[in-house]
């Protein structure tokens, strides 16, 4: 049997690019160094710092990198960073960093790796429908970072920032046709000042796609996507010791069909790009919705020292219908009723408001303080409806469930640095967060002959806090090598169950997960040569967690104990000239529960160690040793570009990427046959003529070249709920083949 070589792929495809930008590199003799030094600044300190200076394990994707290869969502820039990982569902797509995050079942899970867009939180994935649209750069911080970031940031922080209003009068108009979904997509911006002291930025994107799956029911491709999106932002600048900037964007979005997959259940999955389901009762399969984020930074010096307030503003407005292929697996073939389907329709809003003061840099001792408050309230409604006749059961019916949260959160944070040296720095964080929640939960049967699920009733209130401290050790062992070693604690917190039939007040809450992580890294530049690697332990305590039992076709919601990563993971960078570029990414991770009483059954477990239908088999059973789903040992991706001028007038570039993971358990009960995605490796290609001043560009973007079909998620659909037991999967994007021509004014 043969075996997956990512490492063996890459390379080859690597050589490839390598001996494509052979010319380009003989073209240019300056020196190598000339071009190694263009750095990259971020925010993850909440200080402007190069990339090089930040003694946290983290990457940065640039906005041109973005744009250019078509990164529309999280789950196209895991592509680009190791040890970073998404899971598809038709609910919410999840994060993982270092093989943690928080399961999708609960929509109620404030979620493990943290969103902030422009410095405001957004700990829910329908808080914004496009967060790459218009950006300056994604900065990924992986490890907990709960002492400076924010609440929630247990696993790691995903940080956005937005472009921002220029000085000077630009504007862009970027449109593409893609081949093989049969759509389009547009976007532009105009920036500039309005007068000496206030600039704007108006930027809009219009996506009108067809999706990849064909829906052989109604002879359409799912799933299709229409999305509108606009973003507002001001600049405004008083004085040198004032400053304010304002953002507010709206989204409309609106899918059409779904994007799961019948295979069998006995049997190797063999993906395909088809499906056959018709309406249900509840409508028409897809995902409707609105969303609104508005922000406001303002930044006051006082003599010396930053006075920063950062005011948050986001809602949004979601409804979601979902069915499932009802293509049954060869043999017998055919298809059978769409006998179960659900509905999730959700509103949420929230406020935040946080205020920070920072100390000049370059003194022995600089710090930064601060003080933070949110305020959300979050709806959720749940419609089960079952259309189910086989020789077992005969059931029409349509069940709903509506939870109702409110949150509120305080914090209190810190910074000190200590420059003991010139060389050598202390830094020391601390975070106080007091989190209160009030959540109720109901459920009614609309029509049918009896619950077919069961339906309770709870409420329930929670205060807790939470401290989470860090300190790291940075030493510069020359101007171009630093090395660091950081121990930090990470929590995020507890909550209700919100969308599991027959949840009791016995079985409403869960305690909030706390991390632990031990950290060193290093950060060298060696001329053109960058590198960048960090070797880790993460440790989870109460893990939550929310696993889907098949035989009870019901979600099993709690706290699992502890589980714990160990790993490493680097980047490193080649630039030998200006025409040539090299960037390999790489992570190894080796990821178990230490301890997990009171597990669902896996697959792998006979009946006589653990029963899914007995209750006190399953209290009895503890996956201790077992690996998590969703997350693969090794991760990566290998990218290079090479730019190369045909004459005066024209230049082309090209830019390769091929990204990989081994394979990984797709399914909560981690079914060693149909539910484990094997490994792969998928190639993305852009090739672009232009003109050297960038006011024009025609390019050909493809990504995922070869079509590999891979599943994000799946779980098992059991007789009698369907006429036949069958393996359902969330199919990830296929090819894209598209032209884009833009220009720029």
């Amino acid at each position: 049997m043969k075996t997956f070589n990512p490492f063996l792929l890459s390379g080859v495809a690597v050589a490839a690019m390598i001996g494509c930008a052979a010319p380009a590199m003989a073209q240019d003799s300056a020196p190598a160094d000339e071009f190694a030094n263009d750095e990259i600044i971020v925010t993850a300190q909440k200080r402007e710092q190069g990339i090089q200076d930040v003694p946290i394990s983290m990457e940065v994707v640039s906005g041109d990198t973005i744009e250019e290869m078509g990164v529309n969502d999280f789950a196209d820039m895991a592509s680009y960073v190791p040890n970073v990982a998404v899971q598809t569902t038709a609910g919410n797509d999840v994060i993982y960093i270092r093989g943690f995050g928080s399961p999708p079942a609960n929509f109620s899970f404030d979620q493990a790796v943290s969103l902030y867009i422009d410095g405001v939180y957004a700990g829910r994935s329908r808080q914004t429908q496009a967060p790459f649209f218009d950006i300056a750069r994604v900065e990924v911080l992986r490890g907990p970072q709960g002492a400076l970031f924010g609440k929630n940031t247990a696993a790691g922080a995903i940080s956005v920032v937005s472009a921002a209003p220029t000085r000077d009068l630009e504007a862009a108009l970027v449109g593409s046709y893609d081949f093989e979904y049969d759509g389009f997509q547009v976007s532009g911006h105009v920036s500039g000042p309005i007068s000496d002291t206030l600039s704007v930025r108006l930027a809009g994107r219009v996506v009108d796609n067809n999706g990849y799956i064909l829906n052989r029911a109604t002879g359409q491709k799912n799933p299709q996507t229409k999305q509108q999106l606009v973003r507002f932002t001001a600049l405004w600048e008083p004085s040198p010791d004032f400053d304010l900037t304002a953002r507010i964007e709206y989204g409309n979005q609106d899918i059409k069909g779904g994007v799961t997959v019948s295979d069998s259940a006995t049997l190797a999955p063999r993906l395909r790009q088809d499906r056959f389901l018709e309406d249900a009762a509840l409508g028409e399969e897809g995902i409707r919705g609105e969303t609104l984020i508005a922000s406001a930074t303002a930044n006051l010096q006082l003599g010396d020292y930053t006075l920063t307030s950062i005011t948050g503003y986001s809602w949004y407005d979601s409804a979601m219908v979902n069915g499932f292929d009802q293509t049954l697996p060869n043999p017998p073939g055919g298809v059978t009723t769409n006998s179960t389907y659900n509905s999730y329709p959700e509103n949420f809003d929230q406020f935040s408001q946080e205020i920070r003061l920072a100390s000049p840099a370059g003194q022995p001792i600089e710090f930064i303080v601060g003080a933070y408050y949110d305020t959300s309230d979050y709806h959720l409604d749940q419609f089960g409806g079952f259309n189910i006749n086989n020789s077992a059961l005969t059931y029409f019916g349509l069940l709903h469930t509506f939870f109702d949260q409110q949150t509120e959160s305080y914090s209190a944070f810190g910074q000190a640095t200590w420059n003991a040296t010139e060389a050598l720095r202390f830094i020391g964080s601390l975070r106080y967060t007091r989190t209160m929640k009030e959540a109720t939960f109901d459920g009614e049967r609309i029509y049918g002959p009896y619950n077919l699920r069961p339906l309770t009733q709870a409420q329930g209130k929670r205060k807790e806090n939470n401290v989470d401290p860090s300190i790291t050790a940075q030493f510069d062992i020359t101007d171009d090598i630093m090395v660091y070693a950081t121990y930090g604690r990470g929590s995020k917190s507890g909550g209700f169950v919100s969308n599991t039939y027959g949840t009791t007040d016995a079985t409403f809450q869960y305690e909030p997960e706390k991390s632990r992580n031990i950290e060193g890294g290093v950060r060298a530049q060696f001329g053109a040569i960058t590198a960048n690697v960090s070797v880790y332990d993460t440790k989870f305590s109460n893990l939550q967690v929310s696993v889907y039992n098949p035989t009870t076709s019901t979600y099993q919601t709690g706290n699992a104990a502890s589980a714990a990563s160990t790993g490493i993971e680097g980047t490193f960078t080649l630039k030998p000239s200006r025409n040539f570029d090299v960037t390999t990414s790489l992570a190894y991770q080796d990821i178990r529960y230490l301890d997990y009483p009171g597990a669902a059954c896996l697959a792998s477990q006979p009946v006589s160690e653990c029963n899914p239908a007995s209750p006190a088999s399953i209290a009895a059973n503890n996956i201790a040793g077992s690996p998590l789903p969703y997350v693969s040992d090794f991760s990566g991706s290998i990218q290079a570009h090479s730019w190369v001028p045909i004459s005066s007038a024209l230049e082309l570039d090209v830019t390769g990427v091929v990204s990989f993971r081994s394979g990984y358990f797709n399914s909560d009960t981690q079914d060693p046959v149909f539910g484990r995605q094997s490994g792969y490796a998928k190639v993305d290609l852009r090739v672009q003529l232009g003109d050297p001043d960038d006011r024009w560009h025609l390019a050909f973007v493809g990504r995922n070249l070869t079509n590999k079909l891979t599943a994000g998620s799946v779980f098992r659909l059991p007789f009698p709920i369907t006429n036949t037991t069958r393996s359902i999967h969330y199919l990830e994007p296929a090819r894209s083949l598209a032209i884009e021509a833009g220009v720029k004014f």
